[in-house]
């Protein structure tokens, strides 16, 4: 940060919106597919060579961020995923509200003063962008999650809230 080195442990790292030729079965047969994620990340379940080796026993670990006021998740992958998704899951809660419509409905001094109220670090380029961002922009982050788990595509494993708000 700032041309400082920095003591930080990247525990894991993973893309959604991506293309990615992997293995699958169809009709009984392995098959090598180009799955092109939209709005989309992996949820594979333990065993997959595509999984880093450290997580390889339990599942692709996977990262549903609900909004900068809620929470978000830690999940993993499940054997139901690779046979009813192709290993995918959602890879957040969705909007409701468009950025555009969120701009006008909500003011980005709010949002501030009402995150800061939650002990929440807010530190934002300008007003317009916490409020494109406003909690109530998104779905139900814990309806989300139950979704998932109940359709077995995602295990959840941790719940995780903000401690800070960067906007830029």
């Amino acid at each position: 940060v700032f041309k400082e080195d920095c003591e930080l442990k990247l525990i894991y790292d993973v893309c959604h919106n991506i293309a990615k030729f992997e293995e699958h079965r169809i009709d009984n047969k392995k098959r090598e597919l180009c799955v092109h994620r939209k709005g989309a990340t992996r949820a594979f379940p333990a065993g997959r060579r595509e999984i880093p080796r450290a997580y390889r026993g339990v599942g692709q670990p996977v990262i549903i961020p609900g909004d900068m006021g809620t929470a978000s998740y830690v999940l993993i992958g499940t054997e139901k995923a690779m046979e009813e998704t192709w290993g995918s899951t959602c890879h957040g809660a969705g909007r409701v509200i468009s950025r555009h419509g969120a701009i006008r409905r909500f003011r980005g001094t709010d949002i501030q003063r009402k995150l800061e109220a939650k002990g929440q670090v807010v530190r934002a380029t300008h007003p317009k962008i916490l409020a494109e961002e406003a909690s109530e922009a998104y779905k139900d982050i814990d309806e989300v999650i139950r979704s998932v788990s109940l359709s077995d595509i995602s295990k959840p494993i941790a719940r995780v809230t903000p401690l800070g708000v960067a906007k830029g």
